[in-house]
């Protein structure tokens, strides 16, 4: 029989001694009366960038979708499988949530392989390749210009990521009924893995903003 990873079960006894031990209440609460985050994150599924860390929130207290690069596709009622689309029903329709964070970080796999869409598929598949086609335009724009180095054209484009998702969320009509009536709020953010700093978007230009790690 295989084994299960050592590490993950360690890391869960470790969870039941420290963290379930001292919010066991909450999840109790929880567990009786449902969960009622008041923000949707939507973030990449790498595995240095996980949300519930960065922004050290407790159990319930946000909705959050992954996925490669943290896109959301446009709002295509095609009968086709749309697992962000279908969390962001839930989140808006079910869970009523007022707001949305597209988060986005650096050094991002999948905003690297829509930079080098020549690159070899890892699989026959190119699920990534094909996922990535969501941002060609804005890639083959940013590859085009060759006085911007490697590292540049990848954070300009993990940027440009965010502001792309936001806008395909407003294709939802929930979003964008809700948004209009003040009842939703949608917001991009990007964090450095390397520096651990965070910058939010500003709304009106579209700039990122370093945020201070400590309150002013």
């Amino acid at each position: 029989m295989n084994a299960f990873p050592p590490a993950l079960l360690e890391g869960y006894r470790e969870f039941r001694k420290q963290k379930f031990a001292y919010e066991s209440e909450r999840y109790r609460k929880l567990a009786e009366h449902g969960q009622t985050p008041e923000t949707l994150m939507i973030a990449c599924c790498d595995s240095r960038a996980a949300p519930e860390i960065i922004f050290n929130t407790v159990p319930g207290e946000i909705f959050v979708v992954r996925n490669v690069a943290n896109l959301v596709p446009p709002h295509t009622p095609d009968g086709q499988y749309h697992g962000t689309s279908a969390a962001l029903e839930f989140a808006i329709q079910g869970l009523k949530v007022k707001h949305i964070v597209v988060l986005g970080h650096g050094r991002c796999g999948g905003i690297q392989a829509a930079l080098n869409p020549a690159a070899v598929p890892l699989s026959p598949g190119d699920f990534i390749g094909k996922w990535m086609e969501l941002l060609a335009p804005a890639a083959e724009a940013i590859t085009a210009n060759r006085w911007a180095t490697d590292a540049e054209r990848q954070t300009a484009l993990e940027h440009i990521s965010i502001r792309h998702s936001i806008a395909n969320l407003r294709t939802f009509p929930c979003v964008s009924i809700l948004e209009g009536k003040g009842r939703l709020t949608l917001h991009g953010a990007w964090f450095d893995i390397s520096s651990g700093e965070l910058s939010v978007m500003d709304p009106e230009t579209g700039d990122f903003v370093r945020q201070a790690s400590e309150p002013a």
